[in-house]
């Protein structure tokens, strides 16, 4: 069993920033899931492009809200709390928020830890490196 808290994530090196959001990894590609679970907060003002070209990601809007404009179709959704959108088909897409957005959000295949987007909006395919240095201790039951 793996039981982590958010707020020790938030204090480690699980807890990624980049320009426009942060992003607390509390499941990582070494705990064998064969996902990872993050807690994102996506920055009211910005414009997230974004195109994971090696990931599938499923994201729950917790809080916050903005919009999504799918770019393959030029469709544009809502997003508040309780939406949940996922991106099945790499999809690339445009994440506009107009209230600081509060997700979970789940990939597959796991992320290592310390991905951040490149110039594509896309998070590298797993090279094999160890993030061991990312992880954290399962706390004691």
């Amino acid at each position: 069993m793996i039981v982590r808290q958010l707020k020790e994530i938030r204090k480690s090196d699980a807890h990624v920033e980049s320009k426009g959001w942060h992003s607390d990894r509390l499941l990582l590609k070494d705990d064998d899931m064969g996902f990872s679970f993050h807690v994102t907060t996506m920055f009211a003002g910005e414009e997230l492009h974004m195109h994971y070209q090696n990931h599938l990601e499923a994201v729950l809007v917790l809080k916050g809200s903005g919009t999504i404009e799918d770019l393959g179709t030029g469709l544009t959704h809502e997003l508040k709390a309780g939406v949940m959108y996922a991106l099945n088909n790499n999809d690339k897409h445009i994440v506009r928020p107009t209230e600081d957005i509060l997700c979970a959000c789940v990939f597959n295949p796991p992320v290592t830890g310390r991905e951040v987007h490149d110039e594509s909006g896309a998070y590298p395919a797993d090279t094999g490196t160890d993030a061991t240095d990312a992880r954290q201790p399962a706390l004691a039951g």
